[in-house]
């Protein structure tokens, strides 16, 4: 893409070589983008799946590696039964479309949570879109449905007590990573709210330890190419030193 020429690029233009590899996005305000139209919150969600669909593909076509988005929580069916079932149908509706060109388009898709409380009809698509993944390399996107992270942390120690009881695996940050959803897959870089609130509402709680935090007022529905360049900007413009010293090692 010439906007990545390194010779040419000016101010306000991304630079390709520090691209975030992984990046996170908390897709909150569908609810409030609706009402504020006077339209039930049925029609944010599916105006937010579009804007879904939008920055997954900038994503790839920019050169981001990873995409995870918080797409409906373990809290989230406290929600009123008519708004689940309307999210339910909207992700029945993407997966049979991801079905048909997500090999073509290059896009794996893999999901973080417990699947097993949805219906067996997306269980069976959820099966289909991983299977498909596996036979080509790409922008993998993955999807946090049924997901919490103090639940991911807690099936993770479950998981690690039942093989230490068997092998006495000796536990670290690096094997106890491997017990969750997100095994082998590297921490997020950027992780992004929109809507104005500013909180991780229970989202990759242990991934994001040295996360850098976006927040916008624009709700998630009004989300587009160019707010992601601004959240990418900013992440470009900041010192990620881990805890040491600029210019030190440690």
């Amino acid at each position: 893409m010439k906007l990545f020429g390194i010779k040419n690029r000016r101010a306000g233009q991304l630079d390709p070589e520090k691209l975030p590899r992984h990046i996170a996005i908390i897709m909150d305000g569908n609810g409030r983008w609706a009402r504020k139209r006077g339209l039930p919150r049925s029609a944010g969600h599916a105006v937010g799946a579009e804007t879904f669909r939008r920055v997954a593909t900038y994503c790839k076509n920019i050169g981001i590696q990873y995409l995870t988005v918080f797409a409906f929580s373990t809290e989230n069916w406290k929600r009123p039964a008519e708004e689940v079932a309307s999210i339910m149908e909207l992700l029945e509706k993407y997966l049979k479309e991801a079905i048909e060109t997500m090999e073509r388009d290059r896009v794996k898709m893999k999901f973080f949570g417990d699947i097993s409380i949805l219906s067996e009809k997306l269980q069976n698509l959820i099966a289909r879109t991983e299977a498909i993944s596996e036979r080509f390399d790409g922008v993998q996107v993955n999807m946090c449905v049924n997901y919490g992270g103090r639940d991911e942390i807690l099936r993770a120690a479950r998981a690690y007590a039942a093989d230490y009881a068997k092998n006495g695996t000796a536990l670290n940050e690096d094997t106890f990573s491997r017990y969750l959803y997100s095994a082998g897959l590297p921490d997020p870089d950027l992780i992004i709210r929109p809507s104005g609130e500013m909180r991780l509402s229970n989202f990759l709680l242990w991934q994001a330890a040295y996360a850098e935090l976006y927040f916008t007022d624009v709700l998630w529905p009004d989300f587009d190419e160019k707010e992601l360049d601004r959240a990418i900007l900013s992440y470009q413009k900041r010192d990620r030193r881990y805890g040491g010293v600029k210019g030190k090692s440690t």
